[in-house]
């Protein structure tokens, strides 16, 4: 379009620039409106059949069938850290159809094991069986160590801490002086051929786990809790009478005895890198409450805590939890069409 040139004066020259067209815009929005309405048409489209399908759907579970052998070696195939041990002291019942997970603690003395595995305990149904390669016989060769690891991870290993029928995960701790790295390789072929998950618990500082082996070490022939032993404290007058003795320590070793704790642990690491395995500090157990609370709920090693009872299936919670899984809820495409149409409507202004 040609521009328009008006003379007001003689000395006065006024270029008005071209009228723009509102052809092309009104066509950008007109195609914008289009493609934003079949989109909400098809998404209202795929709501409304999902929901009448559901309606018309006659789904009638009385029980819970018994898993399919098939399917089971399948899982156990892709999963290797599920299991269904058969006890030969006991029958598991109703719990028999569920997967236990089978996991060890690693540690160090005086590393907080006791404290962590208190609160794996804590859970219904889990079972941490304590420090039982603290007994000589039982690490003696790797056969005895063998032996022992089949009838813990076969639920015959009965202390205060087992759940018996219902565990849902089950394990013990066991320290690196026991026998762990003298037979690695033949423990490690054993973690990775039956799932066994390893948890490493170390301490961040060890010079005060340093102090704590001394302490305890002093306790043993002391008895300063009325004449009487122990390992581990569970009050604040206990804490404070044994936190009484103040240990000397060799200044001149010191940093060469903190130097081989350290690579005792990078050298269990080293052994086990190939397990399902994870690393955990006592100081972020303590201090970390988010870690502490997976903790207690065995996020851990994944462990699926079910229920023995054999439970009907409501057909109508089945529907409410597929409806709850619709791509997009009708609220949002309410939200969408209205967006869209103040959109246009600020176009049409532009215009």
């Amino acid at each position: 379009m040609a521009e328009c040139i008006f003379l007001v004066n003689k000395d006065t020259l006024i270029i008005k620039p071209p009228k723009k067209s509102p052809l092309f815009l009104r066509t950008i929005v007109l195609l914008f409106a289009m493609v934003c309405g079949v989109y909400i048409c098809i998404i209202c489209l795929k709501q409304i059949s999902t929901v009448t399908n559901i309606k018309f759907q006659n789904i009638q579970v009385i029980e819970r069938p018994s898993p399919d052998s098939i399917i089971i070696r399948r899982l156990e195939a892709q999963i290797p850290t599920l299991h269904y041990p058969k006890p030969e002291t006991f029958s598991r019942g109703g719990c028999s159809e569920n997967p236990v997970h089978f996991f060890a603690i690693l540690s160090m003395q005086r590393s907080g094991s006791g404290w962590f595995e208190t609160l794996l305990n804590s859970h219904i149904n889990v079972s941490s069986n304590g420090e039982i390669f603290s007994v000589r016989d039982r690490r003696e060769n790797i056969s005895t160590i063998i032996q022992t690891l089949d009838k813990v991870y076969n639920l015959d290993w009965f202390t205060s801490a087992s759940k018996n029928e219902c565990s849902a995960a089950v394990g013990f701790k066991w320290m690196l002086n026991q026998g762990l790295i003298e037979h690695h390789k033949q423990i490690v072929e054993y973690f990775n051929r039956r799932g066994v998950s390893a948890l490493f618990l170390f301490r961040r500082n060890l010079l005060r786990r340093m102090v704590s082996v001394l302490a305890n070490s002093h306790d043993r022939y002391a008895k300063l809790l009325n004449g009487t032993h122990k390992s581990h404290v569970h009050s604040q007058e206990e804490a404070a009478a044994l936190s009484s003795y103040k240990p000397m320590i060799n200044s001149t070793s010191l940093i060469s005895d903190l130097k081989e704790v350290e690579m005792a642990a990078v050298q269990a690491l080293n052994y086990f890198n190939s397990t399902r395995h994870m690393v955990l500090y006592y100081e972020d157990l303590v201090t970390n409450h988010m870690v502490r609370t997976a903790t207690s709920s065995q996020e851990i090693f994944t462990a699926h805590l079910l229920n023995a009872k054999q439970r009907s299936v409501n057909a109508l919670d089945y529907a409410s939890s597929l409806l709850n899984d619709l791509p997009l809820p009708l609220p949002n495409v309410l939200f969408f069409t209205l967006f869209f149409l103040i959109l246009i409507l600020e176009f049409v202004k532009m215009i």
